[in-house]
């Protein structure tokens, strides 16, 4: 641990520094008489442990410790003072202090004392390190489905027989940015993803209905050659509405002056559903 003192006494400044280095406590890396001047000295330095006096002139100990924990929380302060009185010593505490220690100073309390606060700051260092790690090990497995997903859209595309169309680019752009923001395709507004694209809105849309359409044709095709096809099943109901997909068929066999539509809506939801489910 590293110390800093603060006390316009210099005979304490002295049996705290002998108390630190003479039981391996840690290392005291500067000491001041005047809490005013050791404001900036602390900041410089940014120790672990500071240890303070609560009466002095110019910048009282409570004050110190304040603005100190207002630019650096992670400093810990132990108070040291003769004062008895039950508010100041309260007052001490809401200020931020760890232990408030009374004079006439007892080697083996401010031992014991330092021992517990650098023991708290080792804790908060491990824990800190564990959640660093952790965020770090979800981030990763977060990429690795997100990147997960955008495979099983692209290999959906592709079984539509889509992936040469220029708007299936767009499609898994926009798949790709609701994944990313971890939203349902019902909290993204098309008009807003499709700025994100290089296109204006109406081009990007337009671009993405030829592909579906042309992907709704390509499963209708599939669906005249086996109707109980795996895939046919599968896709007809949740990428297309099934009356569209049958209207397309019956367009296809010549029963029908227009084929079926596609629903957009419909299809995102679908699409990312499915890659949800693998």
């Amino acid at each position: 641990m590293r110390y800093y003192i603060v006390d316009d006494d210099i005979n304490v400044v002295k049996i705290l520094s002998n108390i630190i280095e003479d039981n391996n406590l840690g290392e005291v890396i500067g000491c001041d008489y005047d809490g005013d001047t050791a404001y900036n000295e602390i900041l410089a330095n940014n120790p672990d442990i500071v240890l303070v006096d609560l009466l002095m002139p110019k910048l009282d100990g409570n004050t110190l410790v304040k603005e100190i924990k207002s630019m650096r929380p992670k400093i810990n302060f132990i108070m040291i003072s003769q004062v008895s009185d039950h508010e100041l010593i309260t007052e001490s505490y809401e200020s931020g202090i760890e232990f408030f220690i009374s004079k006439p100073l007892n080697k083996i309390e401010v031992e014991k004392v330092a021992k517990k606060v650098a023991e708290k700051i080792r804790l908060e260092d491990m824990l800190n390190n564990i959640k660093k790690v952790f965020n770090s090990t979800m981030s990763k497995e977060e990429n690795n489905q997100g990147e997960d997903k955008i495979k099983e859209i692209k290999y959906i595309l592709s079984m539509l027989g889509m992936l040469g169309e220029k708007g299936t680019n767009d499609i898994i752009n926009v798949c790709a940015y609701i994944i990313n923001a971890k939203k349902t395709y019902d909290e993204c507004a098309i008009d807003e993803l499709c700025k994100y694209l290089p296109d204006n809105s109406k081009t990007v849309k337009q671009r993405m209905r030829r592909a579906m359409k042309e992907g709704l044709t390509n499963l209708a095709n599939a669906g005249l050659e086996d109707y109980f096809a795996d895939n046919f099943q599968r896709y007809s109901n949740m990428l297309f509405d099934f009356e569209n997909v049958k209207a397309e068929m019956d367009f296809i066999r010549g029963k029908r002056n227009s084929g079926g539509k596609v629903n957009m809506s419909k299809f995102f939801e679908g699409l990312l559903l499915l890659c949800d489910k693998n």
